[in-house]
């Protein structure tokens, strides 16, 4: 069980880690991080080598148990920028309860097994590892965060000349078949669905949807790096979240219910996580969008944009996470979404 603090640093870069002089001034140290999770400049596609930058940079910088997460893309408003997640064991006064956090790894996947069956296993068995480790049920889970490998060009040729097909053979649709593998991989840990349902989605003839699970894919590691978050009664702190589901990249009811909760609460919002995408129907609310064929700009780009826009206006900055691709996570076109929030300290 780890009790968790929040710092959201602005970036100047891929490889700035000035965040770090901000938890030393807070009080903290490096070797306290139990993640770091980031959103980069870069295009968020395959090539995105901000992404690489920036675990090289973080990396060596923190404890081995500490995992990386960096997602590639700030569209429009959307701000480069670092959340650490931050092991902090101060019990607050008046607090029965607290946000508390794990982080772990896969281990390493064959190339042939991404976006495959084994894939969702061992996300399943990680995840499910964590929230033992946090002794919490799996209802207090309220995000799951994984940075997931995809295929490459060359992992592609080379599954070819040793005789093995890989799941597909395009760079960029090898991203959602590992996001979507990591989601249901998430589901199954969270009880949201059983190892066959999970098997079916992954093969279409299944729809899972996980309001908790958010996937990002990246050429820069070969595991899968997991972040648990939940509300842990054995912690006192003040930070608490709340999780639900974007319907379509238009739902601000969603949003606007879960901002509504957390001032009836009293809470002040300190991040916002989600995930968007593009509707693979081709309409959002009946009237026809050109995301999915615009040949010019990825449709992931296209989605961060809109929903960081809509949630940036909400928040009232651009320095939060929208993930695109949402296969599993969130209703097909919509995508998860969690808010954590801090309540006022308590006064004797």
């Amino acid at each position: 069980m780890t009790p968790i603090t929040l710092l959201t640093v602005p970036t100047a870069g891929p490889a700035d880690v000035s965040a770090l002089t901000a938890l030393t001034a807070a009080g903290q140290r490096a070797t306290d991080v139990v993640g770091v999770v980031g959103k980069t400049e870069g295009n968020g596609c395959v090539n995105d080598f901000s992404r690489t930058l920036a675990a090289a940079a973080w990396e060596p910088l923190l404890p081995e148990a500490a995992v990386t997460v960096f997602s590639g893309g700030t569209e429009g408003v959307l701000s480069p920028h670092v959340t650490l997640f931050v092991r902090d064991e101060t019990r607050h006064p008046g607090f029965d309860r607290g946000l508390v956090a794990a982080a772990g790894r896969t281990r390493t996947l064959d190339p042939a097994e991404i976006g495959r069956p084994a894939q969702v296993a061992a996300v399943t068995d990680t995840v499910g590892k964590l929230v033992s480790e946090l002794g919490v049920a799996a209802a207090d889970v309220h995000f799951v965060l994984v940075k997931c490998p995809l295929l490459t060009s060359a992992k592609i040729a080379a599954l070819r000349a040793a005789g093995l097909e890989p799941v597909c053979d395009d760079t960029y649709e090898s991203m959602g078949r590992s996001r979507a593998a990591s989601a249901l991989g998430i589901a199954v840990a969270l009880g949201e669905c059983d190892t066959a349902t999970a098997a079916a989605a992954l093969s279409g003839t299944a729809e899972v949807s996980s309001a908790r699970a958010s996937a990002s894919a990246g050429a820069e590691l070969d595991d899968c790096h997991v972040l648990v978050v939940a509300e842990s009664a054995a912690a006192a702190n003040p930070l608490r979240a709340l999780h639900g589901e974007m319907a379509d990249a238009l739902d601000l009811a969603a949003v606007t219910a879960l901002l509504d909760e957390v001032a009836r609460r009293g809470g002040t919002v300190r991040q916002i996580l989600a995930k968007a995408e593009a509707d693979p129907s081709g309409t959002v609310r009946g009237h026809r969008h050109t995301m999915l064929t615009d040949s010019d700009i990825n449709a992931t780009r296209h989605a961060r944009a809109a929903v960081g826009g809509l949630l940036a206006a909400l928040k009232g900055d651009g320095a939060i996470y929208v993930s695109g691709g949402a296969e599993h996570q969130g209703p097909p076109g919509g995508g998860s979404i969690t808010v954590v929030y801090e309540l006022p300290e308590v006064r004797g």
